[in-house]
């Protein structure tokens, strides 16, 4: 069942009983997303956390110019929230969109109080889940500053294997803070070493 994707992703963590499953399917809604379909706009109040079950996700943001940057991007198993949105009910400042077909589930706020309040594994559990998102934000931030584009992919070819060959070039490119060109070139210069 789809479900226990949600499930085994506490696995890593603290593995939930069957009473705080059934509470957790209790407080989840399962969302089919098509190709291209938004779940977060940016101007929009992020409501929920995401889990992806299946298929990918990319938080990105657009700038003056048009221009999109790839934030993050969430496959199977990985949760996506505008943390800042979703904590201070402020407009967002970036967009969730669906890269694949994808299956959700989504918990509201209401929904995740209820889980800390009510069972503290939970409270563990997500704050895990924020920690992870902390440490690949502040690695991002030290890699924009400090590495070599070569560096940069290296970095993103080990924390997304899995997405190497589902994601074109361009939005590869994006996260990477380059062209598409240029990270023809790097793809390139590696093969050649």
């Amino acid at each position: 069942m789809i479900i226990d994707k949600l499930f085994s992703s506490f696995d890593n963590y603290l593995p939930l009983n069957s009473a705080e499953k059934h509470d957790l399917v209790e407080r989840v809604i399962q969302r089919k997303i098509k190709r291209r379909q938004f779940i977060l706009q940016e101007n929009d109040v992020c409501k929920h956390y995401t889990f992806v079950a299946e298929g990918c996700l990319k938080k990105f943001q657009v700038d003056d110019k048009g221009t999109e940057h790839n934030l993050q991007f969430a496959a199977e198993g990985d949760w996506v929230m505008e943390i800042v949105s979703f904590y201070s009910e402020k407009p967002s400042r970036v967009y969730i969109e669906a890269i694949e077909p994808s299956i959700i589930f989504q918990i509201s706020k209401p929904d995740l109080y209820h889980l800390f309040d009510n069972n503290p594994k939970f409270d563990r559990n997500f704050r895990v889940i924020v920690e992870n998102r902390l440490v690949e934000a502040e690695n991002r931030v030290l890699q924009a500053i400090s590495s070599t584009a070569e560096e940069r992919y290296l970095a993103f070819m080990k924390q997304y294997p899995h997405l190497l060959s589902r994601l074109p070039n361009t939005q590869i490119a994006s996260y990477l803070g380059i062209t598409p060109e240029f990270l023809s070139k790097v793809r390139k210069d590696l093969f050649k070493k």
